[in-house]
């Protein structure tokens, strides 16, 4: 037993000639790596928690003399709107992802099986628009205009839900995953297309699934520019926009000031400028970074879709 276990160490070990000092030096570039994602986020936070008045006399820093929760007091006035929006965001992502999740894997798993004689027909005709797109203007023609869905939730969750690039990736995963054989077994048992879809084929992709829905969930939680194209009533206006119009309100404010020759120490003198731009940030990111650890284990497996074996 010893020998074997010998035996297969070695077979493993051939594949890892990495030396000892070579690894250090990857786990020191690593750490800074991550260090410089993490430090960011830290000092944003203790910026939203920095008094203003410290912020005036010493600028950003790690260590601030003075701390205060006026930004996110400042923030709580708009209670209401932050949370309808927060509704508006919410829906927009769970439905948005589950709505691309179920076209972008059909159409990826249907472009993956050589028995479908359309296949590289379809796959062309999804690869064009990764190189060419229509513009914005045709965009906003289609939406507006031929689908009439201003001021529609599907004007938020249609444009994104089908992306090219999320199709190659799933018809790569799926032609190099899921064998013909396990197809046609289950074609054998009577199976449909839609069960052997839903109960052999996704079982066996979620790593794939879940880091494409993971990809889908940040981009419509992350969305603005949606809701500034077709939104125009502000009960619909999605927590990315609301929180942007928030920050430009405060811009707009401090410029018609300074063109009236107000002072605008004295028109900031209640409100938290810089702290308020960062609890912004906070309020729009700690969502759906708690979300990630719950795509983790699916992400890491995940990081290798579309991979081509060799």
């Amino acid at each position: 037993m010893a020998k074997k276990e010998e035996k297969v160490l070695e077979g493993v070990a051939k594949f890892n000639r990495v030396s000892k000092p070579i690894n250090i030096l990857f786990s020191v570039i690593f750490i800074i790596a991550a260090l410089c994602c993490v430090i960011p986020v830290i000092f944003i936070v203790i910026i939203s928690f920095t008094h203003k008045d410290s912020i005036q006399r010493h600028g950003f820093s790690f260590f601030p003399d003075q701390w205060s929760l006026q930004a996110y007091q400042e923030l709580w006035k708009s209670r209401d709107s932050i949370l309808l929006a927060f509704g508006v965001s919410l829906f927009v992502t769970i439905v948005g992802t589950l709505v691309g999740l179920f076209l972008n894997a059909t159409m990826g798993y249907v472009l993956s099986r050589r028995s479908f004689k359309l296949r590289g027909f379809y796959t062309i005709l999804t690869f064009i628009p990764m190189i060419f797109s229509g513009g914005m203007v045709a965009s906003y023609m289609v939406i507006t205009q031929f689908l009439n869905l201003r001021n529609n939730f599907l004007a938020l969750i249609l444009p994104m839900c089908v992306t090219p690039f999320y199709i190659i990736i799933l018809r790569t995963f799926f032609t190099t995953t899921v064998p013909d054989s396990l197809i046609e077994s289950g074609k054998i048992d009577g199976a449909s297309q839609l069960r052997i879809f839903f109960q052999i084929v996704l079982p066996i992709s979620l790593p794939a699934i879940a880091t494409i829905g993971l990809f889908l969930s940040f981009a419509y939680w992350n969305d603005w520019w949606l809701s500034m194209m077709y939104i125009t009533n502000e009960k619909m206006y999605s927590l990315q926009y609301l929180l942007i119009s928030i920050d430009r309100n405060i811009d707009a404010i401090i410029k018609i000031a300074a063109q009236q020759g107000i002072s605008t120490a004295e028109l900031m003198q209640n409100i938290p400028q810089d702290g308020l731009k960062m609890a912004i940030v906070i309020v729009a990111v700690l969502p759906i970074a708690c979300s990630y650890p719950f795509f983790q284990k699916y992400f890491v497996s995940g990081l290798t879709v579309g991979a081509v074996k060799g």
